[in-house]
């Protein structure tokens, strides 16, 4: 009876390059090479999800990882170099941030060190939760990238921070890149001092270890290096507790800025370009008469006189009209008070939580004993305040413009469509006819504002008007304001001018009357990034290598999918403090499984120990023991749990069939001999290849943990032990089967195989194969079919 039972089959349209099981549920996330991520559930592998490329986040899907809760899936791209991070609740992304360098690698893990003070930390509420009020739900009529702050139910900025426990997102990319970001968001450290592209890397469970395999490439025609370093990161280790506060307030921060973004981002759209319409039609009219008279004298001789100009009135009646003019009016009212909504509720929330944040931070940096260390400076944060105070002014600017000239323009539209109607010859309300000298006086103050000609806004705008003002805050250009506000006059400007002690006073926030709100919001975003960019780069300066062995050379002609990285997890001290790294190496056209296992005594003294497995003959048994015993070759390798290894196995001797095999191998029967482990010392001064022969071999034969995957060439899989679940990708990419790991076929579903089988049999292994009938849930039909999934297909995540 064979072990492991098949639980699903599917032909993909497009290749699978990258496969990940979540660590929570029966979850696999799938990135092909159209660039698409797919979520599948383990059922039938039911399609829950599917996210198509984007041309504004990428195309190019490099890299996968689960946050170790398995509520957020982050997938890099190469093509945008950009790095998503996805709900898994639904195909949207929560954030994103740029990197440098294309990713190669990621690993996401989660601290379990255990101390009193973290413990009091875990179990403490977060203060800003009652301190400050919650951030409002962003208006869901605006834009898309809105979505994900516009759930009135769900806490978007407590979804993306995940629990308090620290995590840490690992990136490894082309040329020695390597970065770590804190719950995924927020960059805690930059390491340098690696050489080549990243291939593998993994950070120990305490944050004491980092280790890394690279690729070094030193010029086009030479072979390839394969190379593993170990970084210490004790100084992540020594201030745990120090480094998840910081981290805690580092992603508050950017999340909030994030917020501010997407607040920003709906004030522009509710900008509505019909605004420009008096400015344009302004500007058409100069260009157009042929009168010397001003645009400011014609309104003014029609406020005065109660006439316009054959060219005004035709302006008015032609080209605006009463019911555009009312349509105007009342655009520019709708518009003005969503934005003015939107700063007062949302804006200035989001920034005075900012505030605080960046307060408590600046509180951190002051306790230089904890955080002096890890690069926190309190000068640098003392910036970023005054840069968000800024932003505050410039907010309230906005609002000041938009008040004035909502009163500006309803009085000024009233007086314009009551001569409109007197020009048409139209009934005249006698509410609207009412108009005091105070009112004339108002409208003719605005006239002389706002209705003179500026022909060198020709050359910078295209039109010589500038009637509409709030339009040039939400406009993101360098360029100064064209209408700034009129300072003339203002008592605080004169007394600020005349004091030379309050200028350079730090409780002043500068203010810049010149620019846009959007340049004062990237300037902010640059001092806050430099501020908390610190503690990156001191923490990165202190990760030292304390390892770096040549593994051995690849030469360009050899098949790169024979190679294995794996770095499952380090000192764990559950197994009396292991650290396994596995890999293979080709050898006499054998690849055998390497294991480098490091080992703590009780003394704290430290041995490294590398032995080699290789896969005796389990299948055939009627072979005799006189032959060649190395009969399997492992192409793909994973840990199932701390001891034990998934592998899927290819036979090495040329013999019919070439039979893959999904096999467990326990660890424990390989390290049968604690002694002579401890004699194969690994010497960095020496290539691993070159002392290969020295190396201690132990042939492993495998005896009810296993099982031959028919008709179908195997080449990689993914594992989840949690789940006892696991994943076989054929070498042409398209054909999957899932597998659950701990229990074994019956009768009645060995049967159905074997229908499968003959069905499968009739086709090349390597290519998509046709199902049987009724089987459309397990196995589609074709390519062509995929991409037109109902709705049916996809099922929701409930557990």
């Amino acid at each position: 009876m064979p072990a492991f039972r098949q639980v699903g089959e599917k032909q993909l349209p497009q290749e699978v390059v990258f496969m990940a099981w979540s660590p929570k549920r029966d979850l696999i996330a799938l990135a092909n090479r159209a660039g698409e991520v797919l979520l599948h559930r383990l059922a039938n592998f039911q399609r829950v999800w599917s996210l198509p490329p984007n041309e504004n986040t990428g195309k190019e899907v490099t890299a996968l990882a689960w946050r170790p809760d398995g509520k957020i899936l982050a997938f890099g791209l190469a093509d945008t170099k950009r790095i998503i991070l996805c709900d898994v609740e639904k195909p949207e992304s929560l954030h994103s941030f740029s990197v440098e360098l294309s990713i190669t690698y990621m690993h996401w893990m989660e601290v379990t060190e255990e101390s009193s003070v973290l413990t009091s930390f875990y179990n403490a509420e977060d203060e800003s939760n009652l301190l400050l009020p919650k951030l409002p739900a962003l208006p869901k009529n605006y834009s898309t990238t809105a979505k994900i702050f516009s759930e009135e139910k769900s806490d978007e900025i407590m979804k993306l921070l995940g629990d308090v426990r620290l995590n840490a997102l690992v990136l490894g990319g082309s040329s020695g890149f390597i970065e770590i970001y804190a719950y995924g968001m927020f960059k805690i450290a930059t390491v340098n001092g690696v050489a080549g592209s990243c291939r593998g890397l993994c950070l120990s469970s305490d944050l004491k270890s980092l280790s890394v395999i690279t690729e070094i490439q030193n010029s086009s025609d030479s072979e390839a290096e394969i190379t593993y370093f170990q970084l210490d990161t004790s100084l992540l280790s020594s201030y745990l507790p120090e480094v998840t506060r910081m981290a805690r307030k580092f992603t508050h921060i950017s999340t909030l800025l994030q917020y501010i973004k997407l607040s920003l981002t709906c004030m522009c759209e509710a900008w509505e370009e019909i605004l420009m319409q008096m400015d344009s039609r302004l500007t058409k009219f100069v260009q157009e008469k042929n009168t010397t008279t001003s645009v400011q004298d014609e309104f003014m001789q029609l406020l005065l006189w109660g006439k316009a100009s054959l060219e005004l009135q035709a302006l008015l009646m032609n080209q605006l009209t009463v019911k555009g003019l009312k349509k105007l009016g009342q655009s520019i009212e709708s518009s003005y008070s969503s934005i003015q909504k939107l700063v007062i509720s949302h804006l200035q929330s989001g920034s005075e939580a900012l505030l605080y944040h960046l307060s408590e931070l600046k509180g951190m940096a002051l306790w230089k004993q904890k955080y002096e260390s890890l690069g926190l400076d309190a000068s640098g944060i003392d910036e970023a305040i005054t840069a968000v105070g800024s932003f505050i002014l410039k907010a309230n600017e906005l609002l000041q413009v938009i008040d004035s000239s909502m009163k500006n323009f309803k009085a000024f539209f009233r007086w314009l469509y009551v001569a409109m109607l007197r020009m048409s010859e139209d009934h005249v309300l006698p509410e609207l006819n009412k108009m005091t000298q105070k009112d004339i006086t108002f409208v003719a103050d605005f006239l002389t504002e706002h209705f003179n000609e500026a022909p060198e806004l020709y050359n910078r705008k295209g039109k010589y008007f500038n009637v509409e003002r709030v339009g040039q805050y939400l406009k993101d250009e360098d360029d100064d304001l064209v209408s700034p506000p009129n300072t003339e006059g203002n008592q605080w400007f004169n007394f600020l001018k005349d004091s030379t002690h309050l200028k350079e006073s730090p409780l002043l926030f500068p203010y810049y009357p010149e620019k846009s709100l959007h340049f004062v919001k990237r300037q902010m975003e640059g001092v806050i990034d430099q501020c908390i960019q610190k503690p990156a780069d001191v923490i990165g300066k202190s990760v030292h290598q304390a390892v770096c062995v040549s593994l051995y050379k690849v030469s360009q002609s050899e098949d790169s999918t024979s190679q294995l990285f794996k770095l499952p997890f380090l000192w764990n001290d559950k197994t009396s403090n292991l650290h396994y790294v596995l890999f293979t190496m080709l050898e006499n056209s054998i690849s055998k499984i390497h294991i480098l296992r490091r080992h703590t005594d009780t003394s704290r003294s430290v041995s490294n120990g590398i032995l080699a497995v290789e896969f005796g003959n389990f299948l055939n048994n009627s072979i005799n023991e006189s032959s060649d015993s190395r009969c399997y070759s492992c192409l793909d390798a994973h840990f199932y749990d701390d001891e034990t290894v998934t592998v899927v196995l290819k036979e090495s001797v040329q013999q019919e069939g070439k039979e893959r095999v999904l096999a467990q191998l326990p660890l424990s029967s390989v390290y049968v001999d604690e002694d002579q482990d401890r004699k194969s010392i690994w010497d960095s001064m020496e290539r691993l290849d070159e002392r290969s022969g020295e190396i201690p071999t132990r042939t492993v034969f495998l005896e009810s943990q296993w099982r031959v995957l028919e008709n179908m060439k195997a080449q990689y899989v993914s594992v989840n032990g949690i789940r006892k679940v696991s994943c076989v990708l054929s070498s042409n990419l398209r054909h999957i089967r899932v597998f659950e790991m701990d229990v074994e076929d019956d009768g009645e579903v060995e049967e159905e195989e074997e229908e499968e089988a003959t069905q499968i049999a009739a086709g090349e292994p390597d290519e998509p194969n046709q199902p049987a009938d009724g089987q459309d849930d397990v196995c589609d039909a074709s390519a062509e079919e995929l991409p037109d999934e109902t709705e049916e297909h996809e099922t929701s995540l409930d557990p």
